[in-house]
């Protein structure tokens, strides 16, 4: 779960603190637990709805898709052979360079497997904004990796 707030909010005193807080959530809110899931992805959607109200108090910015931005995107980078090989350590420190909105909507989608449609709902932001979202964040991800600071 700490992971989670970490990735998030990429800092790590906001993440204990927005940890702690969620498990005080948990353990008073425990009595509303209706059985629909599992305990562990009640107490994960607990913790990513913290991060989220966390980053909208701090003003998380998402651009917003509209339907006049329909242009296609420009083509992704492409990762040359000469770069050394690509690792997790590496994909961490790139995500750390994210946009929030980015790094977000990639956190959601990538490691806890929500669905466009259900992180639209969650960040009151449209499907096609999410799906943009991950977008960019892949290419930006992309950009950091190959570039001179990360190769």
């Amino acid at each position: 779960m700490y992971n989670i707030c970490l990735r998030m909010v990429n800092n790590e005193h906001d993440a204990e603190d927005l940890l702690q807080n969620s498990f005080v959530d948990v353990f008073t809110k425990l009595n509303t637990f209706r059985f629909q899931s599992s305990v562990g992805a009640w107490i994960k959607r607990i913790v990513v709805n913290n991060c989220i109200n966390f980053l909208k108090k701090n003003r998380l910015y998402i651009e917003e898709l509209e339907d006049r931005h329909t242009e296609a995107l420009p083509e992704e980078p492409k990762i040359r052979k000469d770069h050394s090989p690509l690792n997790v350590d590496k994909v961490k420190v790139a995500m750390n360079h994210l946009p929030d909105g980015y790094r977000v909507v990639f956190s959601l989608y990538m490691f806890e497997g929500y669905d466009h449609k259900e992180i639209a709902s969650i960040l009151a932001i449209s499907e096609a904004t999410s799906k943009s979202q991950y977008s960019r964040a892949k290419r930006k991800l992309k950009e950091i990796i190959i570039s001179k600071e990360f190769a």
